[in-house]
């Protein structure tokens, strides 16, 4: 009770001090003024009820003139509303519409309490209505809708013409194209994808379907949530159309996404490595022995590449090599190959001295590369045979024999002729050192018989 009485008092005094006392001050100051003081008339206003009703009706006569705006206490402002959808109210089953814009600004002129109001309103927007236009061009008027008399808008465009068209469909043959494979582990490949549907509807504009050359369902790998090997399904798979020189034509699909289930796979395969010395020892040394700090790599791929790689090449460069070395060798990552099991190997060298005695063997001469229904006859006093000296350790010499070492030259793209085309020697054993000692051979093509 004691809360209440203290309220009620502060009130009374609020009033007393904003409103009562500015009124009692105004009707003294007037009181003096006039010339024959009435005495009825001051005791009336000395009385409080009188001054507490004055002031109650001189505040209520405030309320209205300020409610009805018979004063103007603001200005009028003004707010741009950038970048505000457009709402287009149309038969979507039936028409296709091109040519509104999909966003105006709309100017609002108006007092701030009212703008503001307008801000808040979710009752506003810009419409279009096209309901009764039958397929052709047309000039509409885009209208901004709202609820306040005070407002006055402008619209920016006001005006747009508008194509309508009546709505076509046809049915396409589905492909897919896989995206962001990037993304996937490097051990894993994309190794089939099963669509839900193989064929689609299209629906637009009659010279919208005319343009469609292709529809594709992108298979976006980024999306699989478990991106580890076996059969995923993917969802809301996005269709895209295409012209026939790739750009893609704006159109409906039905249904408009489908779902893929997508076989991730990891396939791989384990080769040798094969030591492969790249320049020149210094003068009588040679390769007594190497070792590889892994003798196998595992290859990652898709399988057709994977089954024409049967080895992979580790180059050392041996320049000038006086002594025992190792190496840290980079290993080349054949074309295809998604991932290797390792990148880098140590390669150890056994530098010994080169033998004093080479070994010399007579190798046959074959032509490679010969062309179909052709045959390749060396033309020399020697029987179409090359010596061959092979240089090395001779720990090396004494474990190689004829069979280590091919001998040929290259006819690929010839035809029936004589030609003379440079020697090729190979051996299997890559520490010894093989020298033809002819550099050049004559050979003639001939047809078959």
């Amino acid at each position: 009770m004691k809360k209440i009485i203290n309220f009620f008092k502060l009130l009374f005094n609020f009033f007393d001090r904003h409103l009562i006392m500015p009124v009692t001050r105004l009707i003294f100051k007037i009181s003096k003024k006039i010339s024959v003081p009435n005495k009825r008339f001051e005791t009336w206003l000395s009385k409080p009820t009188t001054l507490l009703f004055l002031s109650l009706f001189i505040s209520i006569m405030i309320f209205i003139v300020v409610d009805q705006k018979i004063i103007t206490f603001s200005s009028q402002s003004a707010e741009v509303f950038k970048d505000q959808k457009v709402n287009v109210i149309y038969n979507e089953e039936q028409y296709v519409v091109e040519g509104l814009p999909e966003t105006v600004d709309v100017t609002l002129i108006g007092s701030k309490a009212d703008l503001y109001i307008a801000k808040q309103s979710s009752n506003s927007g810009v419409t279009v209505d096209l309901t009764g236009l039958t397929p052709g061009t047309h000039k509409v008027n885009i209208e901004y809708d709202q609820g306040l008399s005070g407002i006055e808008y402008s619209v920016n465009p006001s005006v747009a013409t508008v194509i309508i068209y009546e709505k076509v469909s046809d049915t396409k043959e589905l492909t897919y194209d896989i995206i962001n494979t990037d993304k996937l582990d490097n051990t894993l490949i994309v190794n089939g994808v099963k669509l839900s549907v193989d064929k689609v509807t299209i629906r637009g504009a009659q010279y919208k379907i005319d343009q469609v050359a292709t529809v594709k369902a992108l298979i976006d790998v980024n999306e699989l949530s478990d991106k580890s090997a076996g059969t995923k399904e993917l969802n809301d798979v996005n269709l895209k159309a295409y012209d026939s020189h790739g750009n893609v034509v704006d159109v409906e699909f039905v249904p408009s996404k489908i779902s893929a289930q997508v076989d991730l796979s990891s396939p791989s395969k384990k080769v040798p490595l094969n030591f492969v010395p790249k320049g020149t020892l210094k003068a009588g040394k040679a390769i007594g022995g190497y070792s590889f700090s892994e003798n196998e790599i595992t290859l990652y791929g898709d399988s057709e590449t994977l089954s024409s790689i049967n080895s992979l090449d580790v180059e050392v460069d041996i320049s000038d090599l006086t002594s025992d070395s190792s190496f840290n060798v980079e290993i080349n990552k054949p074309s295809g190959v998604k991932s290797m099991s390792f990148n880098y190997i140590t390669v150890s060298l056994k530098i010994t001295d080169s033998s004093s005695d080479p070994v010399r063997f007579n190798i046959p001469l074959t032509g490679m590369n010969v062309g179909e229904g052709l045959i390749a006859q060396p033309i020399d006093n020697d029987n179409g045979f090359i010596t061959v000296e092979v240089q090395g350790a001779s720990s090396v010499l004494s474990s190689i024999d004829e069979s280590d070492i091919t001998v040929y030259v290259d006819l690929s793209g010839l035809t029936e002729g004589t030609y003379t085309r440079k020697v090729i020697v190979k051996g299997s054993n890559p520490l010894a050192i093989y020298i033809a000692k002819r550099t050049e051979a004559t050979v003639t093509i001939s047809k078959k018989k």
